[in-house]
């Protein structure tokens, strides 16, 4: 399935700080913590909690979000379905971002380990 420009393009203006709420409360309903999901978006991002509370607070878009951050350099073996696309396949890379933190936050709800969530052991 590939992603449309306009499709692209809504996904880049979402608000990080209105996403962040929904992951929480998807995350304890499942049992896992809130430091849990700041440790899986820390790993992908490079931001410790202080950033993210400042991205949060200026209402940053994904597209702000993931031009501040530092990618960890195993982002790309994030694999699977998100949302209907395959996440390896998505050119667009803001597009991709965003739906390699989807994967990683219904990873952490559905219970996996943490090594495994954060690709230590591959």
């Amino acid at each position: 399935m590939k992603t449309t420009p306009e499709h692209n393009q809504r996904v880049a203006k979402i608000t990080f700080a209105s996403v962040y709420p929904h992951y929480i409360t998807k995350v304890v309903k499942k049992g896992r913590t809130v430091e849990e999901l700041d440790q899986v978006i820390s790993w992908l991002t490079g931001f410790d909690k202080k950033k993210m509370e400042e991205l949060i607070a200026e209402k940053a878009t994904f597209e702000h979000f993931f031009h501040s951050a530092e990618l960890n350099p195993n982002a790309d073996l994030i694999k699977g379905v998100i949302c209907g696309y395959r996440i390896e396949e998505i050119e667009n890379p803001i597009t991709r971002q965003v739906r390699y933190l989807d994967k990683l936050v219904d990873e952490l709800a559905k219970g996996k380990k943490m090594e495994k969530i954060l690709r230590t052991n591959n």
